[in-house]
């Protein structure tokens, strides 16, 4: 059954009635969880400010000028720009300077003076660390010393959550399609409190690992499977402003991450707490139907009968027969007729060089996207000023960034709010590396500017892409853009942690990949208010198409969400952020 023909059951029992209002906003809901839980190792995996344990009881400590301070008061002492070492005597006499990733044992220990030119001998960690404990009481690196030569270990939660999110999309796209949404919106919702529980109650870093990797699956799985489920209930005419604002719930789980980091500094708690949110969904999903469309797909007529009625009578609408409306043989399996459609490989994407180029540039505008957009978030911590401010307003600028592609994308077209935003992000880049440190108020202002112009960019990046492609290869060609889109995910936490080489290195990396996907989407054809192309021959020639649909058909949401649910196939792995 074609998406075409289902939209006449939209016709008869309501587009956007209150059915699917509640519908939208129960599955809506749990976009805040999935936010949620890819941003909570902005503050979950910091590593404070600290100094090597000394291996004795202290009775004296001895910083530069300063020798009434206790020992753990260094991480102060650090933060505060010094890049030194904190001598301290035992009780026993022994004199220690104490540095970051090593501790040195003086020979003379006459007298306790900060400068000091004789022999001593360093000693490695063994003993631990002291910690900074004035901004975090513990996070994930100080529970299992994931610094010095540990700290590769930290630089890796972000990362595996990312390749666990690829993962998931692939996988539960594939169980929703042979299982049904219903149950699978079910089990990954309550994988989503199960392994959160999990991760905040590991006894060691590989469990903790173990559980935030299935963790990202489940909440990928959710973001994908969540998407088709509800664009198959909502109706054509108001599923372009519901797909993009699917995204908005995503943003507010960031707003909750930085408003729980800053009131529970304690990481095991502030993981507990934020893997509560997703109990609603769980209380109340069990109510949720599955869609009709799945159900006909599987020749279950008289069951998707009863969800139509359902949906009519939420609607105070009159409900129609599936049989008489889209001629149906009670007898047999319904919408067979898809199976001799023939599938297409990647290499249908380079189907000539005009389409090559055009994969290229598209996969380059996905990849920006996404780096762009972890990068902003993850390095919201080092602009300067309060941690958690910084994160919240990021996130809330994501906000209206979804509303100004909903009204700008039909007003002026995709392509040019494309390379306005792409610019926009370049630009903000450029200006955060030329602001000094201590006017940190104005980088931190810049950065919403480009958190709000990737966002904007980010969010029409889906639509526009299925328009660009044939209907033979829409669906694969939205899948590749996010598996390219997931591969920026992985590497956007490394970008920000080669910060510690040049602290604008993430400022660098995505103002250039940004400048350069604005630069060639330039060449790529506007798709507003221009027919889907069937073929590639009218794909090829979207440059030149300049008839308007006059019912204005918004066609990518159509085919993202409803084209035989081609958007949930294990090939289209992540219709999420």
């Amino acid at each position: 059954m074609g998406s075409r023909h289902f939209e006449l059951i939209f016709d008869h029992v309501g587009h956007y009635g209150r059915f699917q209002k509640v519908l939208y906003l129960i599955c809506a809901f749990q976009n805040i969880s999935c936010g949620i839980h890819y941003l909570a190792s902005v503050f979950m995996g910091v590593a404070p400010y600290h100094v090597c344990r000394p291996p004795g009881n202290v009775s004296r400590v001895v910083f530069h000028n300063h020798s009434n301070w206790s020992l753990e008061d260094s991480g102060a002492l650090l933060s505060s720009g010094h890049k030194d070492y904190v001598a301290v005597q035992l009780q026993n006499g022994e004199i220690w300077e104490l540095s970051r990733c090593s501790r040195s044992k003086r020979e003379n220990t006459s007298s306790l003076d900060y400068e000091y030119t004789g022999s001593k001998k360093e000693f490695p960690c063994v003993d631990g660390y002291i910690y900074d404990q004035n901004k975090w009481k513990s996070t994930a690196v100080t529970q299992w010393n994931l610094v010095c030569d540990r700290k590769w270990l930290a630089m890796l939660i972000q990362p595996l959550f990312m390749f666990g999110v690829l993962l998931g999309s692939v996988t539960f796209g594939y169980f929703a399609d042979r299982l049904g949404r219903r149950v699978v919106l079910w089990a990954t919702s309550s994988g989503m409190f199960l392994f959160g529980i999990a991760a905040a109650f590991a006894a060691d870093y590989y469990t903790f690992m173990a559980a935030r990797f299935f963790l990202a699956m489940v909440a990928s799985g959710y973001l994908v499977v969540g998407f088709v489920y509800v664009m198959e209930f909502i109706g054509m005419k108001y599923r372009t402003w519901a797909s993009v604002h699917m995204h908005t719930f995503f943003a507010a789980g960031t707003l909750l991450v930085a408003l729980t980091g800053y009131l529970v500094r304690t990481w095991w708690l502030y993981q507990m707490i934020l893997s509560t949110v997703t109990v609603p969904f769980i209380l109340c999903c069990w109510v949720l139907p599955e869609t009709p469309l799945w159900l006909l797909s599987e020749g279950r007529y008289e069951e998707a009968q009863k969800i139509v009625d359902i949906i009519a009578k939420w609607n105070r609408t009159s409900s129609c027969k599936l049989s008489e409306l889209l001629s149906l043989d009670l007898q047999g399996p319904v919408g067979n007729s898809p199976a001799e459609v023939q599938k297409h490989n990647l290499s249908y994407l380079f189907y000539n060089w005009s389409i090559a180029t055009r994969t290229l540039t598209v996969w380059l505008i996905w990849f920006t996207g996404s780096l762009g957009f972890y990068s902003f978030s993850l390095n919201s911590i080092n602009l300067g000023g309060n941690e958690y401010l910084n994160l919240f307003l990021l996130g809330v600028v994501e906000i209206p960034a979804y509303t100004f592609v909903c009204i700008a994308m039909d007003k002026v077209g995709r392509r040019t709010v494309l390379v306005f935003a792409l610019f926009c992000s370049a630009l903000a880049c450029g200006v955060i590396m030329v602001i000094p440190q201590k006017h940190y108020v104005l980088g931190v202002a810049t950065a919403m500017v480009g958190k709000f112009a990737i966002g904007a960019a980010f969010g029409l990046i889906y639509l526009y892409t299925a328009e660009l492609y044939p209907t033979i290869v829409r669906s694969l060609a939205v899948g590749s853009g996010s598996m390219v889109c997931r591969l920026a995910s992985i590497l956007a936490p490394f970008s920000v942690d080669l910060r510690s080489i040049w602290i604008f290195i993430p400022q660098v990396f995505v103002g250039t990949m940004a400048f350069l996907s604005g630069v060639l989407t330039l060449k790529l054809p506007e798709t507003l208010g221009k027919r889907l192309a069937s073929t590639w021959e009218e794909a090829a020639k979207l440059e030149s198409e300049n008839e308007r649909n006059s019912s204005k058909l918004l066609p990518t949401t159509n085919n993202i969400g409803l084209e035989k649910t081609e958007a949930i196939t294990p090939r289209d792995s992540g219709l999420g952020e």
